[in-house]
């Protein structure tokens, strides 16, 4: 099974989780994402239609590591 096109990874050690998206087979990182509302506007400009609505659908989006919605240091 493939995992979700989009990863928000582990909190890092000063805040804020990367996040990368697969496209074509490659993992491209889109940046640091600090909050739910940059990771929406990371989305946006990777061209995903509403990102608000599939954040919490794991076909769509992969959490790792910290929970969901989790942006304070690891």
């Amino acid at each position: 099974m493939r995992s979700a096109p989009i990863v928000v990874h582990r909190p890092s050690l000063s805040g804020g989780r990367r996040v990368t998206v697969n496209r074509n087979g490659r993992d491209e990182i889109l940046g640091l994402a600090h909050s739910d509302h940059e990771l929406v506007v990371f989305l946006e400009a990777a061209g995903v239609l509403d990102p608000e609505q599939i954040l919490d659908d794991p076909r769509w989006v992969e959490w790792r590591e910290g929970g969901a919605h989790e942006w304070h240091a690891a």
